[in-house]
């Protein structure tokens, strides 16, 4: 029974015209992928942005120069492609808050400072607002590090910054999250 073929030798069969290849690489990285997209997008369109990122890496793959790894390559994608998204987003924002003020006055402030809702959540969602706490680009370099275990390396590649960078990018990231967990007084993990 063979092997899987390797990331290049998929690439070099799709750029050739084997369009069907393209689902292996798609199978092989959508998780990954949708959990990035959802780091940095906090859950909203992320299965979306991970749909786009892999039209734009398909799109793409005939630039795609094999000097990196195509997982750095895709990571680096779906990086630009999410910030693309969230600038978006925010200057709808802007423009729908700048717009509701004009129209209900000092009242749309008061909307906007409603308290979140309580109760019980889970982990994961415990662990949600502090992500969103954090600025877009520290919830990338964590997810890039934490979830999908890259190397400072490929991370500078993905980012397009140099390790010592990631290595301060990171450094600040982490030191965020706790900040935001000491201040919502999220509890510590038990040791074994």
């Amino acid at each position: 029974m063979g092997s899987e073929p390797d990331d290049i030798e998929i690439i070099r069969s799709v750029v050739r015209g084997d369009a069907e290849a393209y689902a292996v690489i798609v199978r092989r990285y959508q998780d990954r992928v949708l959990r990035l997209c959802f780091s940095i997008l906090g859950g909203m369109d992320a299965e979306d942005a991970a749909q786009e990122v892999f039209l734009k890496a398909y799109d793409s793959l005939d630039r795609f120069r094999m000097e990196a790894s195509f997982s750095t390559w895709l990571y680096a994608i779906a990086y630009r492609h999410c910030l693309n998204l969230l600038d978006k987003r925010n200057r709808r924002k802007t423009e729908s808050l700048d717009a509701l003020k004009e129209k209900m006055g000092e009242r749309a402030d008061s909307l906007a400072a409603e308290p979140e809702r309580s109760g019980r959540e889970d982990a994961a969602a415990a662990v949600r607002p502090l992500l969103e706490g954090l600025s877009h680009d520290e919830r990338a370099i964590l997810a890039l590090r934490e979830l999908e275990a890259l190397s400072y390396k490929e991370i500078a590649r993905t980012l397009g910054i140099s390790v010592d960078a990631v290595k301060i990018r990171l450094f600040r990231a982490r030191a965020a999250f706790r900040e935001a967990a000491r201040s919502r007084n999220f509890p510590r993990p038990e040791t074994v």
